[in-house]
């Protein structure tokens, strides 16, 4: 299975998962706002209901004006919209309830459910009653039309579902889209870790090739001196110092990457520390006909590492130096802004094309990898000078207006 199968199938599990999820909360939702409208939608038809419920301390039987039908309530209590049914100890309806006969006699009449609300379908009209005995051994059902109701609570269900229906479908959308979201820093990181670790593979296989191939040919020749060799000698010292300097390199990021990398802070002049750190490079700049220009006036002491500070330094002057021509200059400036502490470097060299500024951090990036590695460069030095600044929590940017040469901008905080 290719791993864009792989990330398509964890995409539809996740989907899944949150599907099921959000259907559940769904569904106890549903219910809940079904059941506290079902009780209120009937409220009215069960409060006229329970006037007739009779407890067991309660006296049972006050006689209506007429002495036709016994119940509890007065008649200025009777709601009009009451059905009050007479029947004898069998259920049947009595004959002065003669009008009722044919409606209500096949309603189904149980004696045993006394004094509990219920609800009946009678020829397609609905009504809720309650059952209750009278003292004479008889019955009274008592019932009420709730059609109006009937009809709400169906059409409630109905939009209900259609509503549930609905959100499930933007749920669907919804988890679709944050599953493929959630999952692109895991996917973007892996294709970064893949290839990093085939451009790794590759810089460490051509130093390697070629000290394997000097080797061979230093064998072919057993009988000769180390001066008929010395080129070939050289060329692997060469290869062996940058095959040091990469695994170096790899090894730092891999610190940076385990975030095990830890700051020494500690308060330093940081315009002492550049001019100490140019004078390394001014014997190889006046070699190369090249020009340090230096503008400090960043005065004050800065709390940082002091050895990771001099390590991005050293980056961004090599850099500068290997990308400036003869009669180049390459500046230096400090000073103070916003409360941060910043640092530019400006050189007049070849530059950076605007499409390339985007990638400069990016690990083994290099603009024209054929014109770097023959400058000794391997695409991990801007890399590492991002981490060291990120681990100051601070900024480092390249200047895109700049039309000749480069620009970089680091911005610290003081303390």
């Amino acid at each position: 299975m290719s791993e864009e199968e792989k990330v398509k199938k964890q995409i539809l599990k996740n989907v899944i998962l949150n599907l099921i999820t959000f259907s559940v909360v769904f569904y106890i939702l549903c219910i809940f706002i079904y059941a506290q409208f079902n009780s209120s939608l009937y409220l009215s038809a069960d409060m006229a209901l329970e006037k007739f419920i009779v407890h067991e301390s309660e006296e049972i039987g006050r006689r209506l004006p007429n002495g036709v039908t016994e119940i509890r309530v007065s008649v200025e209590d009777q709601n009009p919209r009451l059905i009050f049914i007479r029947r004898n100890e069998n259920g049947r309806i009595l004959d002065d309830n003669n009008n009722l006969n044919n409606i209500f006699e096949e309603t189904g009449f149980d004696p045993n459910n006394l004094n509990t609300i219920y609800e009946i379908n009678i020829g397609g009209y609905y009504f809720r009653g309650v059952n209750y005995r009278l003292d004479n051994g008889y019955y009274n059902q008592v019932l009420i039309n709730v059609d109006s109701e009937k009809m709400i609570e169906q059409k409630f269900i109905k939009n209900l579902l259609i509503s549930t229906v609905l959100s499930l479908v933007s749920v669907y959308i919804a988890s679709h889209f944050l599953a493929r979201k959630t999952l692109k820093p895991i996917i973007d990181s892996w294709k970064k870790q893949t290839q990093f670790v085939q451009d790794a593979s590759h810089e460490l296989r051509t130093p390697l090739a070629i000290i394997k191939a000097k080797q061979e040919n230093l064998l072919e020749k057993p009988d000769d001196k180390i001066i008929d060799n010395i080129e070939d000698i050289g060329c692997t010292l060469q290869e062996v110092d940058r095959l040091t300097k990469l695994i170096k390199e790899l090894m730092e990021l891999a610190r940076n990457d385990s975030n095990k990398q830890k700051l020494n802070k500690e308060d330093f002049m940081l315009d002492t520390e550049i001019k100490s750190i140019i004078e390394l490079y001014k014997e190889v700049a006046v070699t190369e006909e090249k020009e340090f220009l230096l503008d400090l006036e960043y005065s004050e002491e800065i709390s940082a590492d002091l050895n990771k500070i001099k390590e991005l330094l050293i980056i961004l002057l090599d850099n500068s130096l290997k990308y400036t021509e003869e009669h180049d200059s390459i500046e230096v400036k400090t000073y103070k802004k916003d409360n941060r502490c910043v640092i530019e470097v400006l050189d007049t060299g070849i530059g950076i094309s605007k499409d390339a500024i985007d990638h400069v951090f990016e690990r083994f990036y290099r603009e024209e990898k054929s014109r770097t590695r023959s400058k000794g460069g391997m695409g991990l030095g801007l890399s590492i000078a991002y981490n060291i600044v990120e681990l100051h929590k601070g900024t480092i940017k390249f200047d895109k207006a700049r039309e000749k040469g480069t620009r970089v901008i680091v911005r610290l905080p003081i303390k």
